[in-house]
């Protein structure tokens, strides 16, 4: 039962990895007025969330922070779409965004169930 597990871990933490590395290609291109108020913002968040899904992942107090995790990704939802809103990102791009979003949520809302939240 441990080993699904960890392989679960371990692909919340690529996707979010991945999600870092596609939001790089895109935040850039921000128009300046939006890039370094909203393009880094988002950048941050994926950065935190990363960093929370590692913490997570290698603590035994996983509860607190996998909640922290689904708060982080609640705010990138609205922050990517606003920026699609704000025409900064295309209609396919944040398709593309909200899907990894919702697929990581979908992945730490398992995790959060498997610690023991109904």
């Amino acid at each position: 039962m441990g080993e699904p597990r960890r392989t679960e871990e371990l692909i919340v933490i690529t996707k979010a990895y991945d999600l870092i590395l596609w939001s790089c290609h895109h935040t850039g291109k921000f128009p300046r007025n939006h890039r370094f108020v909203l393009g880094e913002r988002i950048e941050r968040n994926l950065y935190d969330l990363l960093e929370i899904l590692i913490r997570a992942k290698y603590t035994r107090q996983r509860q607190e922070l996998l909640e922290q995790a689904n708060l982080v990704l609640e705010i990138l939802r609205f922050q990517i779409r606003l920026a699609k809103d704000l025409q900064c990102l295309k209609v396919e791009s944040y398709g593309f965004a909200a899907l990894s979003i919702d697929e990581i949520g979908k992945l730490v809302g398992g995790w959060l169930r498997s610690v023991g939240k109904p």
